[in-house]
């Protein structure tokens, strides 16, 4: 059965049993402070789970994108050295969010493996949750007794709390789980040892392929355990290791779901799949780090130095590396498979194919950005080599390894390697402890410590009233403290709110909750998967009382007129950049906009004029603002609305319209009334961001009316220092075709003057041992004009050796030149000599032997700089 066969196999069986399917939600979290990534199917249900957002369907199915690079889940180092671990794999799932329990989802999961796909029952084991004495919670007794009616006892194991009982992270959603593990080893192989002893021992070839996961628990702040409002299911089965198995494959990369991809980088570098370990490692790393890249990318996130970005950027370079190690790839090659993945994945993720040329362009030159880097990386490697030959020593130095890894991304094992071959070795332990040291840097940076929610009230639901009003009566629902580099502050859930919470680039609204006697500064608002949070900087005295809350108006008028224009931006760019135009990213606050978007070239200032009237033109015209709330998201689809990849819209969307014709978006944010409210629209930049991404930076109303003020009073200025002429611009050419005029009789002037020096300093040069001295301090210009003229008595004095000590400006330097016969013949060095003659400038420099520079603080140094001198070659007098 083919990979995608089993795929729609597996969504088909769990709709026979009514359960809903669903899409798979960005693998780019956002709205959730404990994730970076999503590295489970149920990530995206986490809501549910806790009870603060009720479902559509008790009953849901889906494919899941994950990555498990970071975190508590992290594979990486295991992807390409073994044959079952990846970086972003599909999670096959099942949920039931308060239905069907344990009895359900055990039996159809057999039913789906051994009638459906067919899978041998001899070869199928199963676990369950073994107790766990510091929890305190009792064997999984139920589970067993459900396996006991299908499979015999003797391949029932019970597992520890590593193995059986499932957390999404340090707090969250959590509960005792049972896995089913197939054993894929040959009947020889079998009829050898039994396969229950190598169940959850890390055998190659007996395997986890589905978990059962039984949620009933929420980990709270501080370890313990709280049953949830309700019992689900959350079930997690990796399509690759299933197909494998139904494949009967030895290894997840010999299936249909890799093997077209290790074919083509068989291929394109002339190697053969199969016939040495390391440059099979080298293949499975770029074929499974591939789909990582690019499905990251489809979502939104590019590679860049932080946060999830840098993570994206590591996996890229870790197969850009293989590729160049063991497989002679010197130039760009991954963005190649770009046309492959989506020929094998655009069916069932059409996000991937959507943005096939902008991935595949990103991929190219964040390739050929590292090869540079790895190239000047593996020359810093030449340099430390031959240091170390001159010392005799053969250990490269954790310090300078760890430099290797963080400055030019060599893992330690390339690092190794290469030392290895030429007979050195690495001090590992050194490197560690650096790589500790930055961790501990980045977990201080990042660290937070959350508290538990404690209830006030119990509520159903959060209700948001922030598009219609700016004040509202509400109630706290519930609070935490935090503690993180901030201080000491709370979070607060209230049922009912007008503050709009960050998301989608628009900045969280501030205000106030006022009650009687009292007033508490709301300092923020942020989403938390669906829950609206309100950070404040105490309690109220009483939090059970009904507070006004009140947003901040003048703030909240401001972000909105820069975010309305972020959408007659995006449309204007499209309409004199093109199609291909796509947000890639924007932030928008009171004060300014920034807008992101897909475009490999600069803009001109012709482009930038013309979006910028094209915006203008919009907001005189003055459109009212065009919102439906609550529309099917396939009738958006159908009105032409704009949606951003990498987010996950619901059923039910809200599309934001300036003029049907030309601006229809779906939009969570909020808006100007009309057009006319944003009043000016100005771009102050624009640049290159990251591969193929492209920033705007604008300004709108308030800001945009100082910044044109700003200017006008500028050019008053200067038309004040310039006597008021009556054509400014004609006026500032004159004085500038003036002062390039006397800037030429000046270096003119310089010229003669050095001319005249030379002529001086060569009548002063002294002849001693078969040297031409000249000794002395000097006035110049410029650091040039000192070089020009030590070159000038280079070539023209024979057998010179000149030491210039020089006042340029104000500020000492040195300059020494010697001939190349006697440096040769003497031995002397310029570079030695004028490192010596700097201390006296309190200052250092360097050079060749044959000439060298250096510069210093003191300027009354250069008398001493002179003597100093005269001793060295013997000319005093």
């Amino acid at each position: 059965m083919e990979a995608k066969k089993i795929r729609s196999t597996f969504i088909a069986f769990f709709q026979s049993k009514q359960h809903q399917y669903v899409a798979s939600s960005p693998i780019v979290v956002k709205n959730d402070p404990t994730l970076m990534f999503t590295n489970a199917g149920m990530n995206q249900f986490k809501d549910f789970f806790l009870g603060n957002d009720i479902p559509k369907f008790t009953r849901v199915a889906n494919s899941q994108k994950c990555l498990r690079v970071s975190g508590k889940h992290n594979d990486l180092e295991e992807v390409g050295v073994d044959t079952y671990h990846h970086t972003m794999f599909e999670m096959l799932g099942n949920w039931s969010f308060g239905d069907y329990f344990k009895k359900d989802a055990i039996e159809w999961a057999w039913e789906l493996l051994t009638e459906v796909y067919g899978l041998p029952k001899d070869r199928l084991y199963v676990s369950v949750f073994g107790g766990d004495a510091g929890d305190k919670l009792e064997k999984d007794t139920e589970a067993f007794d459900i396996w006991k009616g299908i499979v015999p006892e003797d391949r029932i194991l019970f597992g520890s709390k590593k193995d059986n009982f499932w957390e999404m992270g340090d707090t969250g959603p959590c509960g005792p789980c049972s896995e089913i593990h197939i054993d894929l080893r040959t009947e020889e192989e079998r009829n050898k040892e039994n396969g229950y002893d190598l169940v959850n021992n890390d055998h190659p070839q007996v395997i986890e392929i589905w978990n059962l996961v039984f949620m009933q628990f929420n980990r709270l702040a501080d370890g313990s355990l709280k049953e949830l409002p309700a019992k689900h299911v959350d079930t997690g089965m990796g399509f690759e290791r299933l197909v494998r198995a139904i494949q009967q494959k030895s290894s997840n990369y010999d299936t249909d779901v890799f093997m077209p991809f290790i074919h083509a980088v068989e291929m394109k570098s002339g190697k053969s799949y199969g016939r040495d370990e390391k440059t099979d490692i080298a293949m499975r790393v770029i074929v499974d780090h591939i789909r990582a890249i690019a499905f990251t990318i489809a979502d939104g996130q590019l590679p860049s130095n932080n946060k999830a970005g840098y993570v994206i950027r590591r996996i890229l370079r870790r197969a850009v590396r293989y590729g160049y190690t063991f497989l002679g790839f010197q130039k760009p090659f991954l963005y190649e498979l770009m046309p492959l993945l989506a020929e094998n994945f655009g069916e069932i993720f059409p996000e991937v194919a959507a943005q096939q040329d902008f991935i595949a362009k990103v991929i190219m030159e964040e390739e050929a950005s590292f090869l540079r880097t790895l190239d000047n990386g593996l020359k810093k490697l030449d340099q430390i080599k031959e240091e170390m030959s001159k010392t005799g020593s053969q250990l490269v130095d954790g310090k300078v390894a760890f430099e290797l890894y963080d400055t030019y991304g060599f893992p330690l094992d390339l690092t190794s390697l290469i030392a290895r071959e030429s007979g050195y070795s690495v001090d590992e332990s050194g490197f560690t402890k650096e790589m500790e040291v930055q961790k501990s840097r980045s977990r201080a940076a990042a660290e937070q410590e959350t508290g538990d929610w404690v209830m006030v009230h119990e509520e159903e639901g959060v209700e948001f009233v922030g598009y219609d009003y700016l004040q509202s009566q509400s109630r706290i629902i519930k609070y935490r403290q935090i503690k993180d580099k901030k201080g000491d502050r709370y979070q607060l859930v209230l049922d009912r709110t007008p503050f709009y919470a960050e998301s989608g680039g628009q900045v969280g609204d501030q205000g106030w909750l006022q009650s009687e006697g009292e007033r508490i500064q709301v300092l923020d608002t942020k989403k938390e998967n669906d829950l609206i949070v309100h950070f404040v900087d105490r309690l109220p005295a009483d939090p059970k009382v009904v507070f006004a809350a009140q947003v901040n108006e003048q703030k909240r008028r401001l972000t909105m007129s820069n975010h309305s224009a972020t959408h007659l931006l995006h449309a204007a760019l499209r309409q004199v950049l093109g199609g291909h135009v796509q947000q890639k990213g924007s932030l928008v606050n009171e004060d300014v906009l920034r807008f992101d978007f897909s475009h490999f070239a600069k803009m001109t200032e012709e482009e930038l004029t013309e979006v910028e009237q094209i915006v203008n033109t919009k907001i005189r015209e003055n459109i009212a603002l065009g919102e439906q709330r609550n529309v099917p998201i396939e009738d958006a689809k159908k009105q032409g609305a704009t949606a951003l990849f990498g987010e996950k819209y619901g059923d039910f969307v809200r599309v934001i319209t300036f003029d049907r014709h030309f601006s229809v978006e779906l939009c969570g944010g909020t808006h100007v009334p009309a057009t006319g409210n944003i009043g000016l629209f100005k771009i102050v930049s624009e640049g290159s961001i990251s591969a193929g991404v492209r920033r705007i930076e604008a300004i709108t109303a308030k800001s945009a009316e100082s910044y044109v003020n700003g200017q006008l009073a500028l050019i008053k200025e200067l038309q004040d220092l310039l006597k008021n002429p009556k054509d400014l611009k004609k006026s500032l050419e004159g004085l500038l075709h003036e002062r390039n005029e006397l800037k030429k009789e000046i270096e003119a002037l310089h010229l003669k003057e050095a001319a005249s020096l030379k002529t001086k300093l060569m009548e002063k040069a002294i002849a001693m041992n078969g040297m031409n001295l000249i000794i002395e301090q000097v006035q110049l210009p410029s650091a040039d004009a000192l070089k020009k003229l030590a070159f000038e008595l280079k070539n023209e004095v024979e057998q010179v050796l000149a030491v210039l000590a020089a006042d340029i400006a104000g500020k000492p330097q040195i300059a020494v030149v010697i001939n190349e016969e006697l440096v040769a013949a003497q031995g002397l060095d310029a570079g030695k000599t004028v490192r010596e003659l700097a201390k006296s400038i309190q200052g250092g420099g360097g050079g060749q032997p044959f000439f060298a520079t250096a510069g210093g603080k003191n300027l009354a140094g250069l008398p001493e700089v002179i003597e100093k001198a005269k001793v060295l070659f013997g000319s005093q007098s």
